[in-house]
């Protein structure tokens, strides 16, 4: 009995004084320790959360996915085609836009939506909405989509006529589809004002070496000031070609979006000619013999460049005070007048110059 009862006080004795230690190590680790870092049973140290974050990780790019993030949304067309045996299938693309105000309108490319019968779009806070286009631009390959909400997180616009060539560019979209939806790559701003060709079309774009893939249409190109100075629109993808991605200026982004906003389309000014370049000419099996300017192949009649004279046969040297030897540079030239205006188009006519007045036009 005496050795039970020894034993037991023993067993007790030990039990109070791990029970001592254990106060004495959690006291302190909650007291004189706090802070510091634990180690593991295998000696590595454990993670410490930090309430701080500091300066070399808050970074412009941190911040500037924090602020457009959320605005930056999945859009998912659903469009109508047809089978091998002419049966119609549903198909489904994605791609991203922009919520710049927050009663619900969002800025995408005019590719993302096109032939679109159903819009839906996909919040940053995991909602879907159905989205209804209030317009779109197929010569700037933009578009305007409305959802039905109040109160969303809207991107701040910047200026991109004062952006500068080597200043941080951070991309923000969905590339690959709503799977890898908020991806966030940085870079800079590459070139401005470059010429991108798309579909006998020429539009004015920035350049920047973010990586921008498919997805990544219509969403956002943000500065390190966290406002949106791009639509991103398209990448060149070559065999050997990396860190080439597009973005459609946003001062040209805001004319296109009030005047969508207003009328559901854009009113341009049109010449009303079919013309021809060396280039254009030799797709089509054709021998343009002519130095310089763009052969005039038919006139509309009626057209404001037939009401001013001009007829096939005639080549244009310039429109207005830009010279023109490409088909590209006569579309630019109308493009940059306004319907009303007065323009000045110089001609070789059987080899002599003739200056005419041509009235600008709203293209139906």
């Amino acid at each position: 009995m005496n050795y039970r009862r020894n034993f037991t006080k023993k067993c007790l004795s030990g039990v109070a004084g791990v029970l001592v230690a254990a106060t004495v190590l959690l006291g302190g680790c909650s007291n004189s320790q706090a802070g510091q870092q634990q180690e593991s049973g295998n000696g590595i140290p454990a993670a410490v959360a930090s309430s701080e974050v500091s300066d070399a990780r808050n970074t412009p790019v941190v911040r500037a996915a924090k602020a457009v993030g959320p605005a930056v949304v999945g859009i998912t067309n659903k469009a109508v085609a047809r089978d091998w045996f002419n049966n119609p299938v549903q198909v489904e693309g994605a791609g991203s836009g922009v919520i710049f105000r927050k009663d619900g309108y969002i800025v995408t490319n005019n590719h993302v939506i096109s032939g679109a019968k159903e819009i839906i779009v996909s919040l940053s806070d995991g909602r879907s909405l159905s989205g209804k286009l209030v317009g779109a631009d197929e010569l700037t390959d933009l578009a305007v989509v409305k959802v039905d909400a109040n109160d969303l997180p809207a991107a701040e616009f910047g200026n991109s006529d004062d952006i500068m060539v080597g200043e941080p560019a951070i991309a923000i979209g969905n590339p690959m589809g709503l799977e890898f939806q908020g991806s966030v790559t940085s870079g800079v701003i590459s070139a401005l004002n470059r010429s991108l060709e798309l579909d006998d079309r020429v539009i004015k774009v920035i350049q920047t070496d973010a990586a921008i893939n498919p997805g990544n249409s219509g969403g956002a190109l943000v500065n390190a000031d966290g406002k949106v100075i791009g639509i991103n629109s398209a990448k060149i993808a070559r065999s050997g070609v990396e860190g080439m991605g597009f973005a459609i200026p946003i001062n040209t982004v805001r004319e296109i979006v009030d005047d969508l906003m207003d009328d559901g389309k854009v009113t341009r000014p049109y010449l009303g000619v079919g013309i021809f370049d060396k280039e254009t000419a030799g797709r089509y099996g054709y021998i343009l013999n002519v130095d310089k300017g763009v052969y005039v192949e038919n006139v509309t009649v009626n057209g404001p460049a037939y009401k001013a004279g001009i007829r096939r046969g005639d080549v244009i040297l310039s429109v207005g005070d830009k010279e023109t030897n490409r088909v590209g540079d006569v579309r630019n030239a109308v493009l940059a007048a306004k319907v009303g205006d007065t323009v000045k188009v110089k001609l070789d006519r059987n080899g002599s110059t003739v200056t005419v007045d041509v009235v600008m036009e709203a293209a139906s």
